[in-house]
């Protein structure tokens, strides 16, 4: 969504502007209001209307953070099984 409206607003420039209407975009500032209002809006939208989706969240977030954690080594053993070893 926010690459759509990004796109959206770079379309109908030309070539030579577009590096000066991205620069501010690349700040640490603009970065940090970002996450800012993106945390606003979550606490807006779940956690003051006692919703059970962030335990929803937490518990699928957890899922998939463990089972990329995990990969790398299921990925050895696969490999390691595949030539042969014991």
């Amino acid at each position: 969504m926010a690459l759509r409206n990004l796109y959206k607003e770079i379309k109908g420039m030309k070539v030579k502007e577009v590096p000066a209407h991205l620069k501010p975009m690349l700040s640490i500032d603009y970065a940090k209001n970002a996450i800012r209002k993106g945390l606003d809006n979550y606490h807006a939208k779940y956690i003051e209307t006692s919703s059970v989706d962030p335990l929803i969240h937490v518990c699928f977030g957890g899922m998939i953070f463990s089972y990329l954690v995990a990969l790398p080594e299921e990925r050895r053993h696969l490999e390691h099984k595949q030539h042969g070893g014991h």
